[in-house]
């Protein structure tokens, strides 16, 4: 992550934001606002967004603003699927590829979202279930099926799953089971507990919607 452009940092930031709902959908991005929030100069904030408008998280990138693009829900089945297929293929690239130092980073992430879980803290959860995966998927080293699950990410309903009663809960102790796999160093396992993840948080919110 040290090598990581200007750009990309905030890109980073902004991605991050828009998971967790601190940007919520459909508000806009003004870049100016951004470079101060920030502190730093219009030109990687602008970037960024063209970085983002690629990869479906925001709409328009002109010095009005962005903005963080609305949910199809009716797309969502197919996204899970392609998560699914893509997310399981990132961790399994990635799996033996997990430096020890990785591994306590991820360590430490599970302690963290296990003590936002604990306090109620959805928007936390939501923060550090996005960098649980990113830090799993770029120790793949496959960039382009990594920006091709972003943009999945970009669709998908975090916003409206992590509402539903004790799903945080339910996240926290999906995560867990795929911390235990890594550590063991089991593919099986980790491919488990991650389709599980993936699928888990969508069936209880089309069951939360029938109901």
């Amino acid at each position: 992550m040290l090598h990581q452009t200007k750009e990309e940092r905030v890109a980073d930031f902004l991605r991050e934001g828009i998971i967790s709902g601190r940007f919520p959908r459909g508000s806009k991005l003004k870049q100016a606002e951004l470079a101060e929030m920030l502190g730093t100069s219009i030109t990687p904030v602008r970037e960024a967004l063209k970085l983002l408008e690629a990869e479906g998280f925001v709409t328009g990138t002109s010095h009005r603003g962005a903005v963080v693009s609305p949910l199809d829900i009716n797309a969502t089945e197919e996204i899970v699927d392609l998560r699914v297929t893509l997310e399981c293929k990132l961790a399994l690239k990635a799996l033996p590829r997990l430096s020890t130092a990785t591994v306590n980073e991820l360590r430490e992430l599970q302690a963290r979202i296990e003590a936002a879980s604990g306090s109620g803290d959805r928007e936390a959860v939501r923060v550090i279930n996005y960098r649980f995966h990113e830090l799993i998927y770029l120790a793949a080293e496959q960039p382009l099926t990594l920006r091709f699950v972003r943009t999945l990410w970009a669709r998908y309903p975090f916003d409206l799953i992590n509402k539903l009663a004790h799903r945080i809960d339910r996240a926290s102790d999906e995560h867990q089971e795929m911390m235990q796999a890594i550590l063991a160093r089991d593919e099986g396992a980790l491919l488990s507990a991650l389709r599980t993840h993936i699928r888990s948080g969508w069936e209880e919110f089309k069951a939360s919607v029938q109901r």
